[in-house]
C-alpha cells in the first residue's frame, strides 16, 4: 500500500522538472542538511524518536529521521510510508519541508529510485529560490536517467555560477564531500560532456 501510494504521488509530478536558471548562488544550508532530532544509534535512538514523534514539538522532523533510518536499513516500504507522512505535513517552500524532500531524494537515489529522487528535488527547486546544490545534484540524477542533454544543461548552470569550482573534476571531492566516489565519477562524465559541447545560455 505504501509503495503504491509513493508511486502515485511521485508519478503525478513526472513532467515537472524545471529548466535551469542562469545562476544558483543560494547556499541553502537549511535544506541541504541531515535531519537530526535525536542523536545516538540503535534501538534507544529509535525509541526516543518514536516518543518525539508521538508527543514532541518536532514530530514531523522525527518522522523524517525515522524514515531515513528505515531507508539505511533497507526497509524501503516503511521509509516511503514515513517520508510521505512527513512530506504531506509540510510545504516544499518551507524550511522543514525542503529539508525533508532533499533527504528523501537522497535516500531514494541511494536505493536506485532515480526518477522519484528527481521529483523530490525538482519540487524544491520549483518552489524555492536558486539553491547551489541543485545544478550538480540534478545533473547527476538526470545523467543516471540517461537524460543527458538536460543533465549537461543543469551542469552548465553550476559552471556559470562558479566556473572555478566545476570545470575541474579534481575539485569534486572537496565540493561534494558527502557524495559517494561513484557519484562524483559520474558527475565527471557530465563535465566531460559539457566540455565537449558547452550549452549556450539561454
Amino acid at each position: 500500500m505504501a509503495a503504491a501510494l509513493a508511486s502515485a504521488v511521485l508519478s503525478a509530478h513526472a513532467q515537472s522538472v524545471p529548466k535551469p536558471k542562469e545562476f544558483y548562488f543560494d547556499e541553502d544550508k537549511s535544506t541541504a542538511r541531515p535531519i537530526i532530532v535525536v542523536e545516538g544509534e540503535g534501538e534507544p535512538q529509535v525509541q526516543a524518536l518514536v516518543r518525539e514523534r508521538e508527543r514532541g514539538r518536532r514530530h514531523v522532523e522525527a518522522t523524517a529521521q525515522l524514515a531515513h533510518i528505515a531507508a539505511a536499513e533497507g526497509r524501503a516500504e516503511l521509509a516511503d510510508q514515513l517520508y510521505l507522512q512527513a512530506v504531506s505535513a509540510t510545504e516544499a517552500k518551507g524550511t522543514v519541508g525542503r529539508a525533508i524532500r532533499w533527504n528523501y531524494g537522497w535516500d531514494l537515489y541511494r536505493a536506485g529510485q532515480f526518477e522519484p529522487a528527481l521529483m523530490q528535488w525538482s519540487e524544491i527547486v520549483t518552489a524555492y529560490g536558486s539553491p547551489s546544490w541543485a545544478p550538480p545534484t540534478l545533473a547527476l540524477v538526470l545523467w543516471r536517467l540517461d537524460r543527458k542533454q538536460e543533465a549537461v544543461a543543469w551542469f552548465g548552470a553550476a559552471v556559470r555560477t562558479e566556473p572555478g569550482a566545476w570545470m575541474d573534476a579534481r575539485n569534486f571531492a572537496s565540493r561534494l564531500p558527502d557524495w559517494r566516489q561513484e557519484d562524483r565519477d559520474m558527475l565527471a562524465e557530465v563535465l566531460g560532456a559539457w566540455q565537449a559541447n558547452p550549452p549556450v545560455w539561454p
